[in-house]
């Protein structure tokens, strides 16, 4: 990976996790709309902790996708590299084949050069 694609993974990760953060911060105001009964400090604290339950929720998700990513493309590398010997174990002896008998007709001349 070039510098400059780490540097605009850096740049989609913090953009991401800003996206988020915001995400969290309105679900937390929503959450608090109707809890006319508690303080201005209470709120505070309260939409502080429900935003960084939801980041962490948010950042375990990504977690999930990324190792079941990460399984699935061994999955599809194994099956591309056993569909590609499966695939050259049927062409090679197809070749030799095509290729002795080709070798064949030449040598008995019935094959016009």
């Amino acid at each position: 990976m070039s510098v400059t694609d780490q540097f605009l993974n850096d740049i989609e990760g913090h953009l991401l996790l800003a996206a988020t953060r915001a995400e969290g911060r309105t679900a937390a105001e929503r959450f608090c709309e109707p809890l006319h009964w508690l303080t201005g400090a209470q709120r505070e604290e309260v939409e502080r902790r429900f935003e960084e339950e939801y980041l962490t929720l948010a950042r375990a998700s990504w977690q999930r996708t990324a190792d079941r990513a990460g399984g699935l493309r061994q999955e599809y590398e194994a099956a591309y590299r056993a569909l590609r010997r499966r695939l050259l174990m049927a062409w090679l002896p197809a070749c030799v084949l095509g290729i002795v008998g080709l070798a064949l007709c030449l040598a008995r001349g019935t094959v016009a050069p």
